[in-house]
Order: C-alpha cells, then structure tokens, then sequence
C-alpha cells in the first residue's frame, strides 16, 4: 500500500514539471514523424508488394520500425527523467528523511520505479495509437503489434532500474543523468559489437534481446535476461539505501 502512496507522490511531482510535457510533445512529434515517413514509404512500395505471393504488412513495414526508434528514445530520455529520483532527493537533504521514515526500503525503491514505469508506458501507448490509426485502410498483425508493446516496456524496464540506481549513488543529478547515458550509450556500442557474433556479447545486449520482440518472437530467454537484469538493479538498489540507512 505504501508503495502505491509513494507512486502517486512521484507521478504528482513528475508531472508537475513543464519539462515532462515537454518530452512527451516532443517524444510524440518525433514518432509521428517517423511514423508518417514509414507509412509513405509503403505507399510507394505498394506495386512491388503487389507482386510478392506472402508480402509484408503495414505492422512489418510501418510499426515495428517506430517502436525500434522509440527504444533510442527511450535510451536518451531515461538519464534525465532518471537523474532526480534518489540525486535530487540526496541534494536536497530530503533522502536522510525518506530512508529513516518507518517505510521499507523496498516501498521507497518500487515507489520510484512504478512511477518512471508509469511515464515510460505512454510512449508505447502513443504508438499503438498511431497503428491503429491503420486500421482505417487496412489490417493490422495484432501478435506483432502486442509483442513490440511487450518488449518496449521490458526494455523500459532496464533502463529504468538502471538509471534508478545509478541516481542512487549520488548527490549530483547531472552526474546521475551522464553516469546513466554513458552506461546505456555503452550497451548500446555493445549492441553494434554483437552484430553477426555469436558470442557473449550477443547474449547479454539488451537491444539484440529487444529485436526478437520487434519481429513479433517473443523468446522465453529474452524475457527472463529482461526481467533479471530489471530485479538485478531494483536489488543493488535497495541495498545502496539500505547500506545508508544503517550507516546514518
């Protein structure tokens, strides 16, 4: 129940700020954009599809694209959005407060995390707005559709827990917001590095685990890095404050 009380306080405070509205107007007319640049493409791709025997559909072509670029989006907001939540808190002297309240550690982390959860969701919904927006002039491949929704917010969820605790090892928010870029522009390189490499690299990137999703496979073993790298972070989390709350 606590931690529901603390999601509500963070999405007041979250979207309280004109930045947020913001990043969403601008998150919005950047898929838009994408969006429409994919769909006149298919229009002009239209009598060479007519001539294929199984040809891809508006899904393939137009909306499994714009959730690959909103997985960069979401790369590049996640440190600013992120960098507050535990940074600011510390800055402010209001952490001591929170962590020595009669709250479990656990609430104050969850807290946190569902309420970025809760803002990173309305970046997938805005895209499967816009796909079935298609439906209007033709079908939509609503297992491809549901397994790019799927792997959008598990992919959210990484970055998420990421940032989050990388905010939690600090007092500095733009040291939190450029600790959490470099890490997630690092996984990124490695992303490019397991291109055609059938090696480690290959298992542990969390964009390569993401395109099985963006095709529509909804991999047991892409799910579960998923979740484990999410519950990893969550964890390291919880004990950086709970070091904190035991060391006064």
């Amino acid at each position: 129940m606590m931690t529901f009380t603390l999601m509500n306080k963070e999405m007041k405070q979250l979207f309280a700020s004109s930045l947020i509205w913001v990043f969403l107007a601008a998150m919005q007319l950047a898929l838009a954009w994408v969006f429409l640049g994919r769909l006149n493409t298919f229009l002009e791709l239209q009598p060479q599809l007519a001539q294929l025997a199984n040809p891809p559909g508006v899904t393939e072509v137009i909306v499994s694209p714009v959730f690959s670029v909103a997985s960069i989006v979401l790369l590049a907001v996640t440190p600013i959005l992120s960098m507050r939540l535990f940074a600011e808190e510390r800055r402010n002297h209001t952490l001591t407060m929170l962590i020595s309240a009669p709250v479990s550690i656990t609430a104050i982390v969850l807290g946190k995390f569902l309420a970025l959860m809760l803002f990173f969701s309305l970046i997938p919904l805005l895209i499967v707005a816009l796909a079935v927006s298609l439906l209007a002039g033709g079908m939509l491949d609503f297992g491809l559709l549901g397994s790019n929704l799927i792997g959008l917010i598990l992919l959210a969820s990484c970055f998420a827990a990421l940032g989050l605790y990388i905010s939690s090892l600090t007092s500095h928010p733009a040291v939190a917001a450029l600790g959490s870029l470099g890490v997630l522009l690092g996984l990124w390189v490695m992303d490019l590095m397991a291109i055609g490499a059938e090696n480690a690299i290959h298992h542990i990137s969390l964009f390569r685990h993401f395109e099985n999703f963006n095709i529509g496979l909804i991999d047991t073993f892409s799910l579960a890095f998923f979740l484990l790298f999410t519950a990893t972070f969550l964890i390291l989390t919880i004990r950086q404050l709970e070091s904190e709350r035991l060391n006064g």
